[in-house]
């Protein structure tokens, strides 16, 4: 299809310096932009990335995570891998976005001949979104059934019951007078998730579904509406709906603390989560572990973090945002920890078990341990009620953490995932329809609501198999496959890409146009070296600990597997796919055209022509003026802080040409 006009072109313009000051009433930001659309708050951009980093995975895998690899003393690699790894990955995936103004696939921009990197991020988010709805579906259910006077996981006697069924209170009343071996029992809970919940025992495996629940179906219909109405205006909706979901979990997350550390026994949960062992740091897995950590709890390689960043304007203060968004995760993860353990230790002393025999992650924490723990509270449906809602609004709008590979010391129980942590339903939203419509602005972008619609349709119609009665196999499978190995590809190469090809020079050159001064010696240092190579680490690591993917005592069979590691690789077979045509679309020798694809597009740069400068110039399609920098001093009528730095970014492009044509 031949490429549209751009709306530049599509009415007349005078060029700036033709026209007087007083006939200048306007804005040159009154163009596509804002047809693309804007944050309408300076808090919108960073909350939503408050929302998008905080989120399950701070409540259910790292206070796991941690109390397993030495307790107080895995904060200590865990803050050094977010200063390698975190912070500058984070920090990058912001620059880009809020650079060029454009979502995960317009961005390759930056250099053609990678846009397959765009297409495997689109495709993983895809893959994901399709099971994470499941799983607020899962909050959703528990949700309404907390709406009750009794909670129906409390007592064993239901239908969906079976002998081995034995709650709390016959442990409590009975252990002086006959011993309780609760390793051959099943908690209420446990039974309400796996036959009532999921009703698992009607299929017999992956390969046999079963028949669809419709109760689950109904939540995940749910689920899907409610993301589809907070992102129906695109940023300008899901922008003001975090203000609610970004900050309401950390109410209720503050009041299951001060009553959890109120429990009798609450110390002994605190301590069994916090007691260092120091001796754990000479292990490398415990590095390894902070780094898996770190590189999935800030949702970095979704494209969430770019296409957020792109609706910034182009000199909001992503550097300050990164450190304010990479903190605060690493303190509410440690916060959470406390809410958590005060409650464990506090059961487990109901139980008078060890606390290591009631602690979980992932959603065995969240739809087993935790509601088990709920039903020993008073006011037990008031408590079970905020939980679940502050699990809904953290699935909302945060990142599903769970984890890429389960130690190999810890058995994976029913329930439990192992996939890689997930960023927030709006974002996988706002991810996969910001890429698509960037791909054709003209065609799709006034059709934005309804496109949302056909994708929010679609997703939801391939999940179905996830509500049926064999519906927690095939996610089990999703969530394993869908991006553990072809996320880790994806970052590393786009961190390759930026600093080899696109070029460190030139990319520190765009972050000082946009912030005012240039990424230090530390970001460098992260970038060129040590946040690939670590990371590079993380994937030679889990390719090495593979394990086939299991469910609590079922293997899956064989085919299971390899339709898995068919998912993972067909987001790193975009990669080449993506150089293939990139090539094709060039002229020249076989060479030439991969250099040239190589190169940034003419339109490559900031979006608005008031931000180019220096080789940006007058690339756009339509552009008018010489200097957008003259046309800052004709319009506002002096120079500011950014016209001063363009007029060194030009200066130091000047050089460089100098330099380059006498060599």
């Amino acid at each position: 299809l031949p490429s549209p006009i751009p709306c530049s072109l599509t009415q007349p313009v005078t060029p700036e310096l033709l026209v007087s000051p007083s006939s200048q009433d306007g804005d040159l930001g009154s163009q596509c932009p804002e047809d693309r659309g804007n944050w309408t708050g300076r808090l919108d951009f960073l909350l939503s990335c408050i929302g998008y980093c905080v989120g399950l995975g701070n409540v259910w895998r790292f206070p796991y995570r941690a109390y397993t690899n030495g307790g107080g003393a895995f904060l200590v690699p865990y803050f050094i891998m977010l200063a390698i790894c975190g912070i500058p990955i984070f920090f990058m995936e912001l620059s880009l976005g809020q650079f060029s103004s454009l979502g995960p696939l317009a961005v390759w921009k930056i250099s053609p001949l990678f846009k397959g990197v765009g297409m495997g991020t689109i495709l993983i988010v895809s893959l994901v979104a399709i099971y994470y709805n499941m799983i607020i579906a899962y909050v959703l259910f528990y949700l309404f059934a907390s709406l009750t006077s009794d909670l129906p996981w409390q007592h064993c006697g239901n239908w969906w019951n079976t002998d081995l069924c034995l709650d709390h209170h016959v442990i409590k009343a009975g252990n002086t007078t006959f011993p309780v071996n609760i390793t051959n029992t099943v908690s209420p809970s446990e039974e309400y998730w796996s036959r009532y919940v999921l009703h698992i025992q009607g299929s017999s495996g992956i390969g046999d579904p079963g028949r669809i629940r419709w109760n689950l179906c109904l939540c995940l219909l749910l689920s899907w509406t409610i993301v589809y109405l907070c992102i129906l205006k695109g940023v300008k909706s899901s922008g003001k709906v975090v203000y609610f979901t970004a900050t309401f979990p950390y109410l209720i997350l503050v009041m299951l603390l001060i009553r959890g550390v109120t429990l009798e026994g609450a110390w002994k949960g605190i301590q069994f989560y916090l007691t260092p062992q120091f001796d754990h740091l000479l292990s490398s897995k415990v590095w390894i572990e902070a780094a898996l950590q770190i590189f999935y709890s800030l949702g970095v390689g979704f494209g969430g973090l770019l296409t957020f960043a792109s609706y910034n304007t182009f000199h909001q203060n992503i550097y300050r945002d990164t450190f304010i968004v990479t903190l605060g995760n690493a303190i509410t993860s440690i916060l959470a920890g406390f809410a958590i353990f005060s409650v464990l230790g506090y059961m487990s002393q109901e139980l008078g078990v060890p606390v290591n025999q009631v602690a979980k992650a992932g959603p065995g924490l969240a739809f087993v341990v935790y509601p088990q723990a709920m039903t020993m509270l008073p006011l037990s449906p008031f408590w079970s009620f905020l939980f679940f809602f502050m699990l809904l609004t953290l699935g909302l709008d945060s990142q599903v953490r769970t984890e890429v590979t389960e130690p190999t010391t810890v058995s994976r129980q029913p329930g439990g995932l192992r996939g890689p942590s997930y960023p927030s339903q709006f974002a996988f939203m706002e991810t996969i329809v910001t890429a698509v419509t960037d791909e054709f602005p003209y065609y799709l972008r006034p059709k934005k609501a309804s496109f949302s619609a056909v994708i929010c349709i679609a997703l939801f119609l391939m999940g179905l198999i996830l509500t049926t009665e064999g519906g927690m196999y095939w996610l089990v499978l999703l969530d394993d496959y869908s991006a553990g190995f072809g996320l880790m590809v994806v970052v590393i190469t786009t961190c390759l890409v930026v600093t080899r090809v696109y070029g460190m020079k030139r990319f520190c050159r765009d972050v000082h146009m946009m912030l005012g001064f240039k990424p230090g010696p530390y970001f460098r240092a992260c970038w060129m070296v040590l946040s690939p190579a670590t990371m590079m680490a993380l994937l030679v690591y889990n390719i090495i600990k593979y394990q086939p993917s299991e469910y609590g005592s079922y293997r899956f069979p064989a085919w299971a597997e390899v339709l898995g590691i068919l998912m993972g690789v067909l987001s790193c077979l975009m990669i080449p796919v993506g150089m293939v045509v990139a090539v094709l679309q060039e002229e020249g020798t076989l060479w030439e055209r991969v250099q040239q694809a190589s190169r940034p597009t003419m339109d490559w740069g900031p979006s608005l022509e008031e931000n180019r400068t220096g080789t940006y110039v007058a690339s756009l399609a339509g552009s008018q003026s010489p200097k957008p920098l003259m046309v800052h001093m004709r319009k506002y009528g002096g120079i500011t802080s950014y016209e001063n730095t363009a007029i060194e970014v030009d200066r130091e492009m000047e050089e460089d040409e100098e330099e380059e044509s006498m060599m």
